[in-house]
Order: structure tokens, then sequence, then C-alpha cells
């Protein structure tokens, strides 16, 4: 019955998915029996007990112990054994093994941001070895959010003024997707990051040297790949779209006004200042609700977004 379970399920990734899976199928090869019992069941005395004449009357039906015994302990051993079940997953889900790789997770609208080990941090992609355990402790600056990586089976909360910790251990190379799987504002959908698993060869080349992938791109093509990766797109267009930030396009060497009246026309040093400081001047007519990007980008890649915001004609 794999093809029912690829069906259903996404394609299983961590050493635990393989429990939550068989656990989902049981339940749902349960509810299939009795569906079909109970449906067997409804059609066989329809046709059975139907009224056959207008002065048939229905006979006097008595107690019957052992159908009630039936009806009542029956279920209740399948919800025992379905509770004990998910309860044992529940706890192997919650406490990571010992030895386990700590991650820093953070999340803000609308970006995920992770502290490494060695100090290091990374935005909107998580690099992870495979076959070792990782364990996320996660807090949130803002609002309620939640870490969900559907191929791994893991989805815990992420709460702010308060550590909430989930962990997994990938067992397959390759990029998987984190949406936020709690509603958390205007720019939900956009909140999404990727676990990018790799040899542990290959994670310990991302500590020693960054991000591959940012090598050897010119800025314009960078800072377009770290306008997805960053969230940014969840607030600034680059269409002339208006959303909760100003839109990207065109916008350098325009004149804006201030929320404090001030006009500032849009140049390096404005874009630097409002991904290091976003609060320091803040748009007339927008909210004050961009993160601080401060400690948590590259130099490059700062170049990379000012020299990309330029190429938006």
């Amino acid at each position: 019955m794999t093809w029912l379970r690829n069906l259903f399920l996404p394609n299983a990734a961590s050493i635990r998915a393989s429990d939550v899976d068989d656990l989902f199928m049981f339940v749902m090869y349960l509810n299939l029996f009795f569906f079909f019992l109970i449906l067997g069941m409804v059609v066989l005395f329809v046709i059975k007990y139907r009224r056959k004449s207008q002065t048939q009357k229905t006979a006097h039906i008595e107690h019957n112990t052992f159908l009630e015994l039936s009806w009542s302990v029956i279920p209740l051993i399948l919800c025992m054994v379905v509770f004990f079940w998910g309860f044992n997953s529940y706890m192997q889900a919650t406490v990571a093994p010992d030895g386990a790789m700590e991650i820093q997770v953070t999340a803000k609208k609308w970006v995920w941001t992770f502290g490494y080990p060695d100090g290091s941090v990374g935005i909107g992609k998580l690099w992870v070895p495979v076959n070792k355990p990782v364990r996320m402790v996660m807090h949130s600056e803002d609002v309620l959010h939640a870490f969900y990586v559907p191929a791994f089976r893991v989805k815990a909360d992420v709460l702010p003024n308060r550590y909430t910790e989930v962990w997994f251990q990938a067992t397959e190379v390759g990029d998987y997707v984190i949406p936020c799987a709690e509603y958390c504002g205007k720019g939900h959908s956009e909140m999404r990051a990727y676990v990018k698993v790799v040899s542990q060869q290959e994670y310990e080349k991302f500590l020693e040297e960054g991000d591959p992938d940012e090598k050897g791109k010119p800025p314009e093509e960078l800072g377009a790949l770290l306008y997805t990766n960053f969230g940014c797109s969840a607030c600034h267009s680059i269409d002339g779209t208006k959303g909760q930030g100003p839109s990207w396009k065109g916008i350098y060497g325009q004149q804006h006004k201030m929320t404090d009246g001030k006009i500032i026309t849009v140049d390096e040093n404005y874009i630097r200042t409002s991904i290091l400081q976003p609060q320091a001047e803040v748009v007339e007519g927008f909210q004050p609700i961009m993160p601080s990007f401060q400690g948590q980008i590259r130099e490059r890649q700062l170049v990379a977004l000012i020299a990309y915001i330029k190429s938006l004609k």
C-alpha cells in the first residue's frame, strides 16, 4: 500500500517520518474500515428490516449485553492504542538525543533567521548535515509563528517571550521547504525558508566559506536571490504594486517624505540605513514594521541588495 501512502503524504526525509506516517495510515485504515462496515450494515438493515405491509408492527427488541459490550469495549481499546502510540511518538519528537547539534531559530514578520553553533547567522536558508540530529531552539520577536517541515514531519509553535524546541534528523540530501504554519499577518504566505541538507563535508565548508550559492554571482543577481531568501518580497514589490513597504521599482533616486516631514533622497546610504536601522527613517504612509538586519547580513549581501534595488528601473 505504498502508493496510497505516497498519495496522501509528502516524501519522507527524516528518521521520525515513518513513525508519524504509520500512525496516520493506521487511523486512516481504521476510519475506512468502520465507514464501509457501518455503510454496509445500514444498507443490509434497510433491506432486511424494511416495512413489508401497512399492518406490520415493529418486533419487541430486547437487551443484548454482548452487543453493548462490543460497541463500548472495542472503540475504547482502539482509542487507547491510538493515544499511547501518538503519545510515544510525541515524546520522541520532543526530546532530542544527546549530542544533537543546536540551532537558534528566530522568527519575525516575515523572516526565519538561523544561528549556528559557531556564531554565524543565516537568513531564509538553514544548512544541516545529513544523518545528524539537529535540535531547534526557537523564539519569536513579534507574534505567534509555527516552524513546519512537511518532509521531516515536524511542526512546533514559535512563541514570543518563550523558547520552544523540536528536533529532526534528515536522512536524504536535498532542499526542503519551511512554510510558516500559523497565520501571522498579511505577509504570512511569503514567510518561507528552506532546509538545505548536505553531507558533513559540505556543511563544514559552508561554515568556513559561506553559502556557495552566493559565490561568483554579479551583485544584481545575488541581490535578486537575497530578495527572495530574506523575505523582502513579503513587503516590497518589484513591479510598482503598493505593499506594506514601498515598492522597489524605480525607487532609487526618488525623493520620499518621512513621517517626521523630512524629505530624503533614496540613495545607497538611505538603503543601507533602512536595512540595518529600519526605524530610523520611516516613509510617510507606511508602518514601522520592518525588522532590523543589523548583525545578520554580510557586507557583500548588503552591497548586492543595494545593487539590485538600483537595477529596478
